[in-house]
């Protein structure tokens, strides 16, 4: 590198950091920078209390930063780690690194002309004086600076800091106390939202802070269109993978609604897969803290039989057999309650040896602690009010969409008749607390083998026709890609044999087969009903602040004799904007799972119980009578 300029500051070369005189107050490095080397430059930056800035050569471009500052999360390690999920080359330079060390990745050799070495020099002088003066000034403080000498280019990629660094990161250890959940004043943004900020106001800002294709939580956000439909694809680590599970996904009437919901729904998959907030270490059996610990088996699990298939990933319950625990609140007791790890975070895999399948259900992002606990709630809603009437196979009333006073309902149902051939059916299909709840389906008329044949979806919300129109639009948003991949082999296949749905796609593919359209008949015994109609039957306080509503849900589950138990699965990216994240369980009511062989109906005794309350029965149903069939959602 050209001699970097004075700016008023002494500079001391030295081959290793350990030559360096006492007296050094900040750290520029342009020796090797892979992650085994940056770690002893971090190590002694650390024990010096300075900043340290890096500077190399990397794939014939030069970056600076970004800066690892005392104090302050965010490293270059911090960096690799994004790289290496956003980037597609990232597992061959993985595979590069692990078989012939950081030489042979990291060139340390001299940029290639003066030009450029005299301006990444006072690059570098510039920032180390901004690093030493004011940090909060520094261009590499959460960032990573590019330039590229062939374009002649300069870039700045901003940087969340991991919290999965080995090098910065400090994550607190799970506690009670942490777990702790107060519900707070949070005031709605707008009269009948269920929201406390508008952020499509801060949708710019959000992807300048979490989106960008080398260091970003979020490497891309794509947009793409179908008929009467914007949408949005959040693309997480890896960033290649082809899975839709993976992503985030937005589909909205405007192209910025749909990147903003595609980011959120990215940012809420990324913290609901394993604990980022708070390091888990309770490691105990549940017979050792059963006093302070939900008992698994209420959580809905398998038959023993299952748990002994062949190649079963799942490990059935033991009160003896050790397993991780960490911390969420339990609004019964109004207290903190040990939960299984694998429960309050779906994504930890084999290695956990999980209990059983779970999801994202119950999973929600929000403006704060209060909005993120009370949409997840209404998810647990939605999803087990679906199961219930499809295991049941309740004649819950069908909904004349025409005298919604909302005529978007009524329009969206033309427009689908209208612009994809589709007729749209509503069912009622809301419980015994009263949160109501929309079963949507899709039909073809025709029995076209090249089309789907029925799509189906849900919706819960305070206001019926918040929750209806919520459901329509998500579901005719989705309706042309699942037309136009219909696959009707493969539904003919799962319809013979229902061991073959095996993934959330399958679910609905299969029931795009017109053979199976019959499972669905029971949905139109029921009576046709007006939505005003329905809508008095499920009165609902009016509030101004979402904790009052929360409140309101949760003294409804509480009063039908469930559990509501809240996981905070806020992460340090998260509440840099503001945000928070919570996973809900309830226990005893349905679980949302993909694979017909992963279904969880045994030991909730709620799905015997409650047709028979609602009016459905004049008896508890059997258990050789629940529908034996994989569910159709979504």
């Amino acid at each position: 590198m050209a001699a970097a300029p004075t700016h008023g500051i002494d500079w001391v070369t030295a081959t290793d950091p350990e030559h360096l005189p006492d007296e050094c107050r900040a750290l520029v490095t342009t020796s090797k920078a892979g992650p085994e080397h940056q770690r002893g430059i971090r190590s002694w930056a650390i024990r010096r209390n300075v900043p340290w800035l890096p500077v190399r050569v990397d794939g014939g471009r030069v970056t600076l930063g970004p800066a690892a500052v005392p104090g302050h999360p965010g490293c270059p390690t911090c960096a690799e780690y994004r790289r290496h999920g956003n980037l597609p080359e990232g597992p061959g330079r993985q595979a590069l690194h692990e078989h012939y060390g950081d030489d042979h990745l990291f060139d340390v050799s001299s940029p290639p002309n003066p030009l450029l070495g005299a301006v990444v020099s006072a690059l570098a002088a510039d920032e180390a004086l901004r690093l030493l003066r004011d940090p909060r000034t520094a261009r590499t403080r959460d960032a990573l600076l590019e330039l590229e000498p062939a374009e002649g280019t300069t870039g700045r990629h901003p940087l969340v800091a991991s919290p999965d660094c080995p090098d910065c990161a400090e994550l607190p250890r799970d506690t009670p106390e942490r777990a702790t959940i107060t519900l707070t004043p949070a005031r709605k943004a707008h009269p009948g939202q269920l929201r406390t900020r508008d952020l499509v106001t801060r949708r710019t800002e959000l992807e300048q802070r979490y989106v960008d294709p080398e260091t970003g939580v979020v490497a891309t956000v794509d947009s793409w269109s179908r008929p009467s439909t914007a949408g949005a694809t959040a693309r997480l680590s890896p960033a290649t993978a082809v899975h839709a599970g993976q992503h985030g996904h937005g589909r909205a009437f405007d192209f910025g609604s749909a990147r903003l919901t595609a980011l959120l729904e990215a940012l809420e998959r990324l913290v609901g897969q394993t604990p980022r907030g708070r390091r888990s270490h309770v490691l105990a059996a549940h017979r050792d803290v059963a006093e302070h610990a939900v008992n698994p088996v209420d959580l809905g699990l398998y038959p023993e039989e299952r748990y002994r298939l062949p190649d079963f990933p799942f490990v059935a319950h033991s009160p003896d057999r050790e397993r991780r625990w960490v911390w969420g609140y339990s609004f019964r007791r109004g207290e903190p309650l040990l939960v299984p790890e694998s429960h309050a975070y779906y994504g930890l895999g084999c290695a956990a040896e999980p209990l059983a399948y779970e999801t994202s259900s119950g999973c929600a992002l929000g403006g704060c602690l209060t909005e993120a606990i009370l949409h997840a709630l209404l998810e647990v809603a939605e999803r087990d009010s679906f199961l219930m009437t499809w295991y049941a196979r309740l004649p819950v009333p069908q909904v004349d969409l025409s005298t919604a006073v909302d005529r978007r309902i009524p329009l969206l149902a033309e427009r689908a008749r209208y612009e994809l051939g589709y007729r749209l059916h509503a069912f009622a299909t809301t419980l015994e607390q009263q949160v109501p709840s929309f079963w949507v389906m899709a039909v073809e008329p025709e029995d076209e083998p090249q089309r789907a044949k029925a799509l189906c979806g849900a919706g819960a919300h305070p206001d019926p026709e918040r929750a209806l129109l919520r459901a329509l639009g998500e579901l005719t948003a989705f309706l042309p890609a699942r037309d136009e991949h219909h696959d009707h082999e493969s539904a003919a296949r799962m319809l013979a044999d229902s061991d073959r749905v095996r993934s959330m796609d399958d679910h609905s593919v299969l029931y795009g087969h017109p053979a199976a359209f019959d499972r669905l008949s029971f949905l139109f015994d029921g009576p046709l009903r007006g939505l005003p109609e329905l809508a008095a039957r499920w009165k609902w306080p009016e509030h101004d602040d979402l904790s009052t509503d929360l409140a309101e849900m949760i003294t409804r589950y509480l009063g039908s004799g469930l559990e509501v138990l809240a996981i905070d699965q806020t992460s340090p990216e998260l509440a840099a904007e503001g945000l928070a994240a919570a996973k809900v369980l309830v226990p005893g009511t349905l679980p949302m799972t993909f694979g017909h062989r992963f279904r969880r109906t045994t030991g909730i005794p709620r799905l015997h119980t409650v047709p028979r309350l609602l009016g459905y029965r004049d008896r508890e149903l059997r258990p050789d009578e629940i529908n034996p069939y994989p569910h159709p959602f979504p």
